[in-house]
């Protein structure tokens, strides 16, 4: 499969490092384009991101997928790769391998069994395209010169014209996951669009207290971050705000901006008819028929109206109203990368090819999935963007 010269280095038609989800798709298409293709990974196994997901189970796309579903400085840099390599397609391949699988909610597709069947698809695809795979090994060195990319991993070296780079973000290091693709980069040229963590729990300062102090409780809202809302469960942590809901809208969140809690979607005028239907009801008897008791208390608590719904002005009820449908919070941060599902920010596709994800100054080199600043929502997204941009740049090879 590939040529070792007498104390020569191996030569191949591509490399890509990385062996997540956007490296094995890319690589399986070029093996199966009849492309000498090698994928080298410092982890032990492949397609440890994919195994964690959607717990065990893989959210492995979903059927909603639309560009305006990803964050990125460009927001028409996804559009292109999606619309070839589609959800559709991803499924298609899914059921060709027997793989059963179901809709949850919102259009997210997991597997019924395991995550582990994603994975031996994709590998069984690599098999297909003769692809060799190189784990367990850090990359000591990268480097270009005469139309070819040159790659030091261990004791070896292989050499190739194309070089794609799918090694990912800085999100969930535990399972060693780092900064290299921004660094590979920076060094062949390409700018860097600021990475922060996404789809992760938001903190919230001390001052915040009382809602710490329920830990463990969820309830149905809508959350606010700038433009961007999110109808899904909210759930208070000992840190702060986990849940959907506040994963989603913490990929829009910037340092300083509040967010804004709906705690009663879709619900207009309800305390004053509760006042009319139950006059002397209070406003922590109403909420504990709507909300999780703890969370009603802590609510009513905070707004201070204890007296009997007769006893109040409708004005008044309207003001509780307004602010029980645009609560405020201000975190002071997030749980970092340690805890983000994936990275907003990333190689700037100012540099990239919509169409091939190849960099356009410099023939050969591509970048691919999570490495570049294309961030999918919650559900399935970003992996359909792994599978999306690994098939584009394999057309290209």
């Amino acid at each position: 499969m590939a040529r070792r010269d007498m104390a020569g280095p191996d030569t191949y038609d591509a490399i890509i490092l990385g062996a997540g989800g956007a490296g094995l798709m890319c690589a399986a298409a070029v093996g199966q384009r009849g492309r000498r293709t090698l994928v080298i990974d410092h982890a032990d196994e492949p397609g440890k991101k994919i195994l964690i997901s959607g717990g065990g189970r893989c959210n492995f796309t979903n059927l909603g997928t639309a560009p305006d579903r990803f964050l990125s400085a460009n927001p028409h840099y996804a559009r292109s790769a999606l619309s070839r390599y589609s959800a559709r397609d991803f499924l298609d391949l899914v059921e060709r391998h027997g793989i059963a699988w179901h809709e949850k909610t919102l259009g997210q597709l997991f597997c019924d069994g395991s995550a582990r069947q994603i994975v031996a698809m994709l590998l069984d695809e690599c098999a297909r395209g003769d692809v060799t795979l190189h784990l367990g090994t850090a990359i000591a060195d990268v480097s270009h010169a005469d139309g070819r990319f040159s790659v030091r991993y261990g004791d070896r070296i292989a050499t190739a014209p194309a070089l794609v780079v799918a090694t990912g973000g800085p999100s969930i290091p535990k399972i060693g996951a780092t900064g290299f693709a921004y660094d590979l980069a920076r060094r062949f040229g390409l700018k860097v669009v600021e990475p922060r963590p996404a789809l992760v729990p938001l903190t919230l300062p001390q001052d915040e207290a009382l809602f710490r102090s329920l830990s463990g409780v969820a309830a149905p809202v809508v959350a606010r971050a700038g433009k961007a809302a999110f109808a899904e469960a909210a759930l208070f942590t000992h840190r702060g705000l986990s849940g959907p809901a506040i994963l989603q809208v913490s990929s829009y969140w910037r340092h300083g901006q509040p967010i804004g809690i709906d705690f009663l979607p879709g619900q207009s005028g309800w305390l004053i008819e509760a006042k009319r239907q139950r006059p002397r009801a209070t406003l922590r008897s109403i909420l504990g028929t709507l909300l999780p008791d703890r969370l009603a208390t802590a609510l009513a608590e905070r707004l201070g109206a204890d007296s009997p719904l007769d006893e109040q002005r409708d004005s008044q009820l309207r003001e509780i109203e307004a602010k029980l449908a645009d609560w405020p919070f201000q975190p002071d941060g997030t749980e970092g990368f340690a805890k983000a599902e994936v990275t907003v920010g990333g190689v700037s596709t100012d540099g990239l090819s919509s169409k091939t994800m190849a960099a356009r100054h410099l023939p050969g080199l591509y970048f691919v999935g999570e490495a570049v600043d294309v961030t999918g929502w919650l559900g399935g997204y970003n992996f359909q963007w792994a599978w999306a941009s690994g098939w584009a740049a394999a057309q290209d090879i």
